[in-house]
């Protein structure tokens, strides 16, 4: 699992799973597997009216990390990509282009590869969600008002998840101070909410009181299951399925401090942090690129591999009567994000970047983007 999730961002949400769709058991291959059909440019919606050069640096990142691994290396376990030699001449060829001339951008995608439509056993139509990077207020040290931690991974956690069938302590012990005095504490905020949507993000920022900011990303989780506090609060009729976005869980959480409370520890899957480098762009995901915003999209691993081009086709957040069509590329995954037509957008930072993730939930399809020419290793299923 990757984050920024990350997602973020909202990754675990790691892909907006604060949603009542919420998390769900990663479909098995076979039947409900990944098919491809080859397409034309033409029969991509909206083609024409990308910015494609826009594309171009999420695209490049995934190019260091393509162009590290040997020629004759299969370019994933899925059979999809042939070997890492299939995609070398598009990255070289990438790394020459002018960054601001779409026009040769979109020649450059359309020369070097082939689109194919996924769908997951004839059905192209899939869920797209959206996650951001958060940003929290923090300190190194507690004091009255940074009074919740954010705690590293602890050293045990790997051998008690072996002799306890993969688990570890819950939210609930976690927050009840279980983990208390082993100093395990990177941060202490002060919000738990905020708290609480990293911790299902997986990634973020934190502004700190000495006026620096630290970058925070997954170091491990507990191993426990994913239950989604949005799906609770529709169960219980507390706020209506078409109301539920993020800003609707926030207000009812900050309305009903006690009980907001008791609901986030009925989501026992905490998540474990770890300070990360500086770098220019967005935060880690984990294909290990730093995201671009809207331009990176985080898919189940079990499907698709890192590093792919998609075009993606769904409906904008800011206005649902409105196309969301643009290149992207897979650079991220998260808990929520299962099944082979299933996108999370990476939306980017700051409160304009979480407004239109905490809006998106729409039906959509996505194409792959194979380099031409390439010899798959195995069928898609």
């Amino acid at each position: 699992m990757r984050r920024v999730l990350i997602a973020f961002l909202l990754t675990a949400l790691a892909g907006c799973d604060y949603l009542a769709g919420g998390q769900g058991p990663t479909p098995a291959p076979g039947p409900y597997g990944l098919t491809l059909a080859p397409a034309e440019y033409a029969d991509l919606p909206g083609w024409d009216g990308d910015r494609h050069a826009a594309a171009l640096p999420a695209f490049l990142r995934s190019c260091k990390k393509i162009s590290a691994l040997p020629l004759d290396k299969p370019f994933d376990d899925h059979g999809l990509g042939g070997l890492v030699a299939d995609w070398r001449p598009a990255c070289a060829a990438a790394g020459q282009l002018d960054p601001a001339n779409d026009a040769a951008a979109r020649y450059f995608f359309e020369n070097y590869f082939t689109p194919y439509l996924a769908s997951a056993n004839g059905d192209a139509q899939g869920l797209f969600t959206g996650y951001y990077e958060a940003e929290l207020h923090g300190s190194r040290r507690p004091s009255a008002r940074y009074r919740y931690p954010l705690y590293g991974a602890p050293g045990d956690l790997a051998e008690v998840k072996q002799g306890a069938g993969g688990k570890y302590f819950t939210r609930a012990q976690i927050e009840g101070g279980v983990l208390r005095d082993r100093n395990l504490e990177l941060l202490w905020v002060d919000d738990p909410v905020d708290a609480f949507f990293l911790s299902v993000q997986g990634s973020g920022r934190v502004a700190m009181d000495d006026g620096r900011t630290v970058r925070v990303g997954y170091a491990g989780d507990n191993g426990q299951p994913y239950a989604s506090i949005g799906r609770e609060l529709v169960a219980r009729g507390l706020i209506p399925r078409a109301q539920l976005s993020m800003d609707s869980i926030r207000a009812w959480i900050g309305a009903n401090p006690e009980q907001g409370w008791h609901l986030m520890m009925q989501n026992p899957r905490y998540i474990f942090f770890r300070i990360l480098p500086g770098h220019d762009g967005g935060p880690i995901g984990g294909a290990g690129v730093p995201l671009t915003a809207e331009r990176s999209l985080a898919v189940d691993k079990a499907y698709l591999p890192y590093h792919i081009p998609l075009w993606v086709d769904t409906r904008d957040p800011s206005n649902m009567a409105l196309p969301f069509r643009r290149l992207m590329m897979a650079q991220d995954t998260g808990s929520a994000i299962t099944g082979p037509v299933r996108g999370d957008v990476f939306f980017g930072f700051g409160e304009a970047a979480a407004q239109r993730a905490g809006n998106m939930k729409a039906a959509g399809t996505y194409y792959l983007l194979l380099p031409r020419g390439v010899t798959r290793n195995k069928p898609v299923s």
